[in-house]
């Protein structure tokens, strides 16, 4: 089985869309989120637009796979893709 990957999600701090996501996150088992608070670092936000071409948060990568939005992970998991993505696998 491969190592975990890291999760990194763009996030601000009073968005209902990255607490959802962060909530599926933990409800499959992702015991470490590391969070980039782009409402408190412009560089990260600049960051966050040059990888993803996205303005909106959350924005959430699972190892190098860039999964989108909370409405995308959870479209994920509904597939059931996610888990393995969180395992290490190729989806």
């Amino acid at each position: 089985m491969s190592e975990t990957p890291r999760v990194l999600m763009y996030a601000t701090a009073v968005c209902p869309f990255c607490i959802r996501a962060e909530q599926l996150l933990r409800a499959r088992g992702v015991v470490e989120i590391e969070k980039v608070r782009i409402d408190l670092d412009p560089e990260r936000r600049a960051e966050m637009l040059q990888r993803t071409t996205r303005r909106t948060v959350p924005q959430i990568y699972i190892g190098q796979t860039h999964v989108g939005g909370s409405d995308e992970l959870a479209a994920l998991d509904r597939a059931g893709k996610l888990l393995p993505l969180l395992a290490g696998e190729a989806v």
